[in-house]
């Protein structure tokens, strides 16, 4: 028998030692406080106190222990019974509102072991960081329960209309995790959209696990969110993806795309050998990143005339992108740098997956878009204004590159 040596050894942040009178005396009383409130509670339901003997609504009928974990740790406390007068006119069990039936880990404990498990650690892991808390009383059981409940506000809030969000920016990318999936391991992709409102706020619109980035799995995401009432955005980010490409083509065919330069800088990258690798990113990052319209434009155009020659498929993966690379350009140079890249989906992505390391795989594919919303939801990830955000009222100029260069 293989003996488990980390949950048998004994934890040396668990001891009383730890815990200072103050502490200690207000933990050996909130027995005690929890107690008479479901006391009063039962007078009040049986318009009588203890032992009184004028007529009420019902009757006592003794006590039960139960078990309650809190931000106090474990308590076991004796609740009362009672029959109350029904609607009927019939007796039934008393159900305390304080204490409801069955209800064995406050709320308040619940977020807090809900939040463990948000800030990258496993149901194992929880359990044992917060044995001094709760004294040992949670399992991994316990942990998951506490998890599950964040799944009615995660199905709510997939459900959560978008007419009134006046969002003006839509932010799209994937990423790919490890998910069970019918017992064995499988790479799923998980389709994301970001929402910038006119205010500037960025809003995690929808997350989706449909298998893959076709144009079919990013209708699906896309036919969503206009069905729940996105209105059609001023202009589109994304990573280049073909399937996404074709999905927004089909659906917006006049909203203005912006290629992601990241992922632009990546492609020239894979079509040239490494020894080239530092001058192409030198080149791109200063064509990119130039203060002026014109300067991108003419650094551009230097560009392709001289990787045509050196090395003609980095000219190509440039001219692939046509203007959507250089759709930034239309705007006010204060919104360039929220233009430019899909970051603000990227960073979502980054931790994501620093969360997910504590597990070699999640349970389900629903767990992986569940998870990636409720750390937004939870503030484990704060999303910002952009910047630029006071000239999102200027509607985007029209601008040719072949014009402008």
């Amino acid at each position: 028998m293989t003996e488990d040596i980390a949950a048998g050894a004994e934890n040396p942040f668990s001891g009383e030692h730890w815990f200072g009178p103050l502490e200690t005396a207000v933990r050996h009383r909130i027995r005690d406080f929890i107690e008479q409130m479901l006391e009063s509670e039962l007078s009040a339901a049986l318009g009588r106190e203890r032992y009184q003997r004028r007529s009420s609504k019902g009757y006592r009928n003794g006590h039960r222990d139960r078990q309650l974990i809190g931000t106090f740790g474990p308590v076991k406390v004796s609740v009362p019974r009672a029959r109350v007068s029904g609607a009927a006119g019939k007796s039934e069990e008393w159900h305390s509102k304080t204490l409801p039936a069955y209800k064995r880990v406050t709320r308040q404990a619940e977020a807090l072991i809900a939040s463990s498990y948000l800030a990258g650690t496993n149901t194992r892991r929880v359990r044992r960081a917060l044995a001094g808390l709760f004294g040992g009383a949670i399992g991994k059981d316990t942990v998951s329960q506490a998890w599950r409940k964040l799944k009615g506000d995660w199905e709510a809030w997939q459900q959560g209309a978008l007419a009134g969000a006046d969002i003006v920016r839509l932010i799209l990318d994937g990423t790919v995790v490890p998910v069970r999936l019918d017992r064995k391991a499988t790479k799923l992709s998980v389709l994301v959209a970001l929402g910038v409102r006119r205010d500037g706020q960025k809003v995690l619109l929808g997350v989706r696990n449909l298998g893959g980035e076709s144009e079919a799995a990013w209708r699906v995401l896309l036919d969503d969110l206009i069905g729940r009432g996105l209105a059609m955005p001023d202009l589109l980010i994304t990573d280049g993806s073909t399937g996404l490409d074709k999905a927004l083509a089909a659906l917006w065919p006049e909203v203005p795309v912006q290629r992601c330069t990241v992922h632009k800088h990546r492609n020239l990258l894979a079509h040239a050998p490494k020894r080239l690798h530092d001058e192409i990113g030198a080149d791109y990052t200063d064509m990119i990143y130039a203060e002026t319209v014109q300067a991108v434009l003419a650094k551009r155009t230097a560009f392709l005339r001289k990787w045509r020659v050196r090395c003609p498929a980095v000219a190509d993966s440039l001219a692939e992108a046509g203007d959507r690379l250089f759709s930034f350009l239309r705007f006010p140079p204060s919104q360039w740098r929220s233009i430019r890249t899909t970051n603000a989906i990227e960073r979502l992505h980054e931790e994501f997956k620093r969360r997910i390391k504590t597990q070699c795989l999640l349970p389900c594919a629903e767990t992986a878009c569940l998870l990636f919303w409720a750390l937004v939801a939870s503030g484990q990830i704060k999303l910002r204004k952009i910047d630029g955000w006071h000239s999102l009222h200027l509607p985007p100029a029209k601008l040719r590159l072949d014009d402008a260069a």
